[in-house]
């Protein structure tokens, strides 16, 4: 039995549960943080869209109350469609409001919690409530399959922002192994192990980089490795799923299957 199977078997229970909880824990942390920075936010709106202080405070409230809101509903399992739908107007509003699309960093990483969001969905059609109902199925090309596809591929741009471009022998290991394993989830070859190996060595870096809890919380440095922690635990969730629900039907490994 591969590890990746053995892994599935022993969590199967937990895995889903665990998966989603980590793919919104960025939104939770996000939503909280509105809260507790309100003026902060509102002020930082307002001076760089010079909107007022009525637009700038619809914005924080929404951001607040379309973070908390929507993931309540999928850790209550209700109305998950509906929630996702909510929280990728939030990437977006969040992408134009804080100009992350210009920042090509921060855009791959948004673009890769839309890609954990797409998993979510896909998880919720197997369910069977989906918004898509009546959609003809097309077999294996179905909405769901092309979710997945979609959900892994933009997941993986998370790992592009990782790369480090220097000469040193554990970068280049560390790239060549990087790439080859973001390449297998993409393609969905592998995909539960490669995934699974993902999460693993996300989860190290992402301890020992952003470990915001060692930097005193009046340090600015102290936000922006939070945000980057939480953000990064968002893939790991995305991942999860991926381990999960395994590749879906547009992949490698399911056409694997019919040779």
């Amino acid at each position: 039995m591969s590890l990746s199977r053995q892994f599935l078997r022993m969590t199967k229970q937990y895995l889903p549960h665990l998966a989603r909880l980590c793919l919104i824990s960025t939104f939770l942390e996000d939503g909280i943080r509105m809260w507790f920075q309100w003026n902060e936010q509102r002020d930082y709106i307002e001076a760089t869209w010079s909107c007022g202080y009525f637009l700038a405070t619809c914005f924080v409230l929404l951001n607040l109350m379309g973070q908390l809101g929507g993931c309540v509903l999928i850790l209550s399992r209700n109305f998950v469609q509906y929630a996702c739908f909510g929280l990728f107007g939030i990437i977006a509003l969040q992408t134009i409001a804080y100009s992350i699309l210009w920042d090509l960093k921060f855009l791959m990483r948004n673009l890769a919690l839309g890609g954990g969001l797409l998993l979510l969905l896909a998880e919720s059609r197997s369910e069977g409530k989906s918004m898509f109902a009546g959609v003809p199925s097309m077999g294996e090309s179905s909405p769901k399959q092309y979710m997945q596809l979609g959900g892994r591929v933009l997941l993986v741009l998370m790992f592009m922002t990782l790369l480090h471009f220097d000469p040193s022998f554990f970068s280049i290991l560390q790239n060549m192994v990087g790439t080859a394993l973001i390449i297998l989830v993409a393609i969905g070859f592998k995909t539960k192990l490669a995934a699974l190996t993902l999460v693993v060595w996300l989860f190290a870096i992402n301890v020992y980089f952003n470990a915001f809890w060692t930097v005193p919380a009046y340090k600015p440095m102290h936000d922006f490795l939070k945000y980057d922690f939480f953000q990064t635990m968002s893939v790991i969730g995305g991942l999860l799923l991926v381990v999960a629900l395994g590749p879906g039907g547009v992949s490698m490994d399911e056409k694997k299957k019919e040779w």
